[in-house]
C-alpha cells in the first residue's frame, strides 16, 4: 500500500470502532446496579461505543456496495450492513434495560472515516482505502472486546460482547479476503496509536427528543449471517 493510505489514516488518528482509548474516568466504577448485574463505566462506555461504530460503519458498507470494484469489496460491505444492523438491534433493545442514553451520530474521528471514504473515487483509491481502514479499525479493538467479556458482571453486557466478538472477527476476516490489506502497515497502526482528545473519540450527545436512528438490516439473503445471543 502506498504512502497515501498511511497519510490517510494517520491524519485521521486511528482507531475507531469500539474504541482503544476510553472516555471513562474509572471503567470498573459501577454507575448503576441493574436487574442484570452492575454496569461499570467501562460497560456503559461499550454500550455506546458499539452504537456509535455502526452509526460509521454501517453507512460505509452501504457505499462499499454502490463503488467497490471487486466482488470481495462488495461482500465486505454486505457484511458490514448486515452484521452492524444486528448489533445494533441488540443495543437499542438493551440500553433502555441498562438506563444508558446511545448516539444518533459518530464521533468526530469517525465522521472523519465516511468524509475519506466519501471522497474517494470509484475504483482502487476506495477498495484499498475501505479495506485497510476497517481491518485496522476491527483489529484495533479485537483485544477490548475480549476485555469486556472476560471482565463485566452484567448478562446483557456479555451477550453483547459476545456478538461483538464474533461481528469483529467476521468483518476482519471479509477485510483481508479483498487482497487489499497491508499487514505492516495495520500492525504499525495497531500497535503505536496517537493520543487522541476525549472530544474525538466521543459521540455527541443525542437532541433531547430526537427520534433514534435505527439501522436497517437488509433482506435476509442467509448469505451474512450475524448471530445474536441471548444473554446467559
Amino acid at each position: 500500500m502506498g504512502g497515501a493510505l498511511a497519510l490517510t489514516v494517520a491524519a485521521l488518528a486511528y482507531p475507531a470502532m469500539v474504541g482503544v482509548q476510553t472516555v471513562s474516568s474509572s471503567p470498573t466504577r459501577i454507575v448503576a446496579e441493574t436487574s442484570t448485574g452492575p454496569l461499570t463505566e467501562a460497560d456503559r462506555d461499550f454500550v455506546v461505543k458499539v452504537r456509535a461504530a455502526g452509526l460509521w460503519e454501517y453507512p460505509v458498507g452501504q457505499m462499499a456496495l454502490a463503488k467497490g470494484t471487486s466482488q470481495a469489496v462488495i461482500t465486505a460491505g454486505q457484511h458490514l450492513v448486515a452484521g452492524h444492523a444486528a448489533l445494533d438491534a441488540t443495543v437499542r433493545r438493551i440500553a433502555p434495560q441498562l438506563g444508558v442514553t446511545i448516539p444518533n451520530l459518530p464521533s468526530p474521528q469517525q465522521q472523519g472515516f465516511i468524509s475519506t471514504l466519501t471522497a474517494d473515487s470509484r475504483g482502487t483509491q476506495f477498495d484499498t482505502d475501505f479495506a485497510n481502514i476497517l481491518r485496522i479499525t476491527h483489529g484495533s479493538i479485537f483485544n477490548t472486546v475480549a476485555k469486556i467479556r472476560s471482565t463485566t458482571k452484567n448478562t446483557l453486557v456479555r451477550a453483547l460482547a459476545d456478538q461483538a466478538n464474533v461481528t469483529v472477527l467476521d468483518h476482519i476476516t471479509v477485510m483481508e479476503k479483498t487482497g487489499l490489506v497491508n499487514f505492516d502497515t495495520a500492525l504499525f497502526q495497531q500497535t503505536t496509536p496517537p493520543k487522541l482528545p476525549a472530544s474525538d473519540m466521543t459521540p455527541p450527545v443525542p437532541v433531547p427528543g430526537a427520534p433514534t436512528v435505527v439501522l436497517t438490516p437488509p433482506p435476509d439473503t442467509g448469505d451474512t449471517p450475524s448471530p445474536s445471543p441471548t444473554a446467559g
